[in-house]
């Protein structure tokens, strides 16, 4: 079949906006987090990036961790010579919570744009801080939430934003893990546990869909036969004026990645995302129809949605254009503040 015009044109902008831009300059600071290869992978494949240099602060880490192939053909540096490098325009964060807004208080008072990875704090104020910085600054500022270029979402999102499911009353999420004991070990810091760890993933999405809940609940238990203090079987529920949105997070189900969804249900229509990865099902059902979509049930089967790519792809395009990101300020801090009432560290 003949591309459109539209197709056309459409995929020779990133090549044009390769073409009339210099890289991304990046350095990467932090080597803590899981996410950490995948997103270095994406760069190294998006030619909008040239990854530079990277640091990790803490010795026993570097030490242990530092030998990734992927490491071999950044420069080593220290966080104060990364951060007065002026050829780098971008550091992604991939280390602690702990460390996560200090460091990017830090990076943004370099004038660096600042790509950092969730949950961010286990606090409001500073994450407060975080954004007006970076807002004055007109620096960009992107959260690591994995779903935000997901095809499943963005298709049940169109169907939602149209009206082809009526009225939108609930929305059910699930996100759990099968934790070994020491990401255990860590998730346990905070009492949100796999709610704060997880949850935002879920709660990222809701937000999209239905935006500031009125009100927050949170059940943060320790179930699992485990004997640690990790609150392991975790639900918060978002209230609307005229919807509910119920976000489980676990961290013991052997299953895990079969059990990932997300479902949006309406008074014309609903949908079904099973599993989110890594070749997402969705399952949709309108009562008559609407759209693209036949009255009754129909089911698409998604090509594989890798993760990272379209994230940094948006947030080299942000930088190299001037342009605003898909997700505002506004958007990371209202996400903060609701992860951190699901997570029972504010009321």
């Amino acid at each position: 079949m003949p591309l459109s015009r539209r197709t056309l044109l459409a995929s020779a902008v990133p090549a044009l906006v390769r073409a009339a831009h210099p890289p991304v300059r990046t350095g990467i600071l932090g080597i803590q987090h899981g996410h950490l290869i995948g997103k270095l992978q994406a760069m190294y494949a998006n030619p909008a990036y040239e990854v530079i240099s990277i640091c990790e602060p803490d010795p026993a880490t570097r030490s242990a961790t530092g030998g990734h192939p992927l490491f071999a053909r950044l420069k080593w540096v220290s966080m104060d010579e990364m951060l007065a490098d002026p050829s780098l325009n971008l550091i992604v964060f991939e280390g602690e919570v702990k460390d996560a807004v200090p460091f990017g208080k830090r990076v943004l008072t370099a004038g660096k744009h600042l790509h950092l990875e969730k949950p961010p704090s286990n606090k409001l104020q500073p994450m407060k801080e975080l954004v007006d910085l970076a807002r004055a600054r007109g620096l960009k500022l992107q959260l690591g939430y994995i779903w935000r270029f997901h095809a499943g979402v963005d298709l049940a999102l169109e169907a939602h934003r149209n009206g082809w499911l009526g009225d939108v009353f609930m929305i059910r999420a699930t996100i759990n893990s099968d934790r070994g004991q020491s990401q255990r070990d860590v998730e346990a810091r905070y009492p949100g546990g796999s709610m704060f760890e997880l949850g935002g993933h879920m709660i990222d999405r809701v937000i999209a869909f239905l935006g500031r809940p009125t009100s927050v609940r949170h059940w943060l238990r320790h179930h699992s036969s485990v004997n640690d203090k990790l609150n392991d079987n975790t639900l918060a529920v978002l209230e609307y004026p005229k919807a509910l949105a119920i976000v489980v997070s676990s961290a013991k189900d052997a299953a895990s990645s079969q059990h990932r969804s997300l479902e949006i249900l309406g008074t014309e229509g609903s949908i079904l995302i099973q599993p989110m990865e890594p070749s997402p099902t969705v399952r949709i059902y309108v009562k008559s129809d609407r759209g693209p979509y036949r009255k009754g049930w129909q089911e698409q089967k998604l090509q594989p949605q890798p993760r990272y790519g379209a994230d940094m792809a948006e947030l080299a395009r942000a930088i190299q254009t001037g342009t605003p990101l898909k997700y505002s300020y506004d958007h990371e801090l209202l996400l903060q503040e609701t992860l951190l009432r699901a997570s029972g560290e504010i009321e």
